[in-house]
């Protein structure tokens, strides 16, 4: 038998080599190499039931009218927001892979999903990192909360094991209905010389994880380890082939978590599910909007509120901007949830085209709750949070910001308006400052029971949002520059006046 070698290949160029570089000669790029396995001759299959050459071993072009199976049958998962992010349930014959940072919740969330599913069918939990006496302590303290002590559902079945030939010995012999396994980094074959972990050893395992999948109408979820980075670990083909790849996020120290789907081929991308981490597990929060906005302090300088979509649920969320005499000669910019490019947009228009004096000031941005805004329908939120905090004026309560700030200190629309302000009208919001519409005739009318501010300018913009007690307070016309402690001394000499 031929011995099997390894090579690296570059991602980007294909340029080949014979040991690991961090570097590709050739292109130029970073971590780029990966490792893949070149052996002579094909694997021996080690479940003569999947073959190696296809999903089916025998295929032959049909006509697509002739094919079964006119609507998406799905398996109905109980937890709400984890159905929400596959796209209304588990499809048959899906790969799902899960990532998240190590504690964040993955092996919880994973073990209440089989608990509720074990109900449909058989369910099987493979476990190449814990003992079977933990999964069972987890399984009892998550049956036993609320109150209401649940049995385990005997179509249930755990082995703790890492060998996929074994694995999948176990799986014919079950044939279960959802298979989970946990995680990927801990499977190996025996076939391949390399340690559990490796490169070729996790694309080989997804690989026939896949062909299982497929071949058999079974679903697979795959929990998966996450680099410093913040990526799966493993080769960026891991990713493609699997159907869903979602993120467990949030803060270890805080209880929210979010579930992200970046990639869904049977369902909207960039969807967001919302739990809540307890001692007795994940909880879902069926209303984000209103756990987020939950802790707000009413009329306090340097809050606003955005509306931010999250695939296709609008999310409403409190930005919080501070701004401080900075003692350094370079200001610094801090961002916890926004993208910095945007905040250093944001406050260059301020600055420039409001005449703000943020070239003194650090500015702070804070999106409360653990979120990560990307999408630029924040803009006017961060701008009013800032320039509250500059101002000292408290921005209105009952009101919510939507809208892109473009480099000349105008207002742009973004996309699915109408929903965002349905989703602030349901909260109890009274008004809402959106870009004005250029074309009166498109798109839908505005939502009832929510007042519609419209705006051209960034300017025009803070002057309807800011409690603002004087005209001088305004913000200044014709690029003037700000100057907070002019009108100090100003309110000083005219209180003189009236104590005179």
């Amino acid at each position: 038998m031929s011995k099997i070698q390894t090579r690296y290949v570059c991602q980007n160029c294909g340029r080949t080599t014979p040991r690991m570089m961090g570097r590709c000669p050739q292109c130029g790029s970073w971590g780029s190499m990966v490792e893949e396995v070149q052996a002579p001759s094909p694997a021996p299959a080690v479940n003569k039931g999947l073959a190696q050459s296809g999903l089916t071993g025998s295929s032959r072009p049909v006509r697509l009218s002739e094919i079964e199976g006119d609507h998406e049958d799905r398996l109905h998962l109980p937890i709400g927001e984890f159905a929400r992010v596959l796209g209304g349930g588990v499809v048959p014959g899906s790969i799902v892979l899960i990532g998240g940072d190590p504690g964040i919740g993955k092996s919880t969330l994973m073990l209440q999903v089989t608990l509720e599913m074990a109900a449909q069918g058989r369910v099987l939990y493979v476990s190449g990192e814990e003992s079977e006496r933990q999964v069972k302590m987890r399984a009892m303290r998550l049956l036993n909360a609320g109150g209401s002590p649940r049995e385990i559902p005997d179509q249930l079945y755990l082995v703790t094991e890492t060998n996929m030939g074994t694995i999948l010995e176990h799986v014919r012999d079950i044939n279960p209905t959802l298979l989970v396994v946990d995680s990927i980094q801990t499977v190996y074959l025996s076939e391949l010389n390399s340690s559990a972990g490796s490169v070729s050893q996790v694309r080989e395992c997804a690989s026939r994880l896949r062909d299982l999948a497929k071949s058999t109408g079974m679903a697979v979820f795959v929990i998966g380890h996450v680099t410093k980075e913040g990526i799966i670990a493993g080769p960026r083909v891991l990713e493609h082939i699997v159907d869903t790849v979602v993120y467990l996020e949030g803060d270890r120290y805080q209880s929210y978590r979010l579930l992200r789907s970046v990639k869904n081929r049977f369902g909207a991308t960039s969807e967001v599910g919302v739990f809540e981490m307890r001692e007795h597990g994940m909880v879902e929060v069926p209303n984000p909007s209103e756990a987020f906005l939950a802790e707000r302090m009413i009329n306090v300088p340097g809050s606003s509120i955005a509306v931010t979509m999250e695939g296709t649920r609008p999310l409403l969320v409190e930005i919080q901007g501070l701004t401080s005499q900075s003692p350094l000669g370079n200001p610094r910019r801090t961002p916890n949830g926004v993208d910095m490019n945007r905040l250093l947009l944001i406050t260059a228009v301020l600055t420039r085209r409001l005449g703000f004096r943020l070239g003194e000031q650090d500015v702070f941005v804070n999106v409360i709750g653990g979120l990560r805004i990307s999408e630029p329908a924040a803009d006017l939120a961060i701008a009013a949070a800032i320039a509250s905090s500059l101002r000292d004026a408290a921005v209105r309560a009952d009101t919510v910001l939507i809208g892109e700030v473009g480099l000349s200190g105008e207002l742009r629309m973004v996309s699915q308006m109408s929903a965002r302000l349905r989703e602030a009208a349901k909260l109890g919001f009274r008004s809402a400052v959106v870009p004005r519409r250029i074309r009166r005739n498109s798109g839908e009318p505005w939502p009832q029971g929510i007042q519609i501010i419209e705006a051209r300018s960034l300017r025009e913009a803070l002057s309807h949002a800011l409690l603002l007690e004087t005209a001088s307070d305004q913000p200044e016309m014709d690029g003037g520059e700000s100057r907070p402690h002019e009108r100090t001394a100003r309110r000083g000499r005219q209180t003189k006046v009236a104590d005179q």
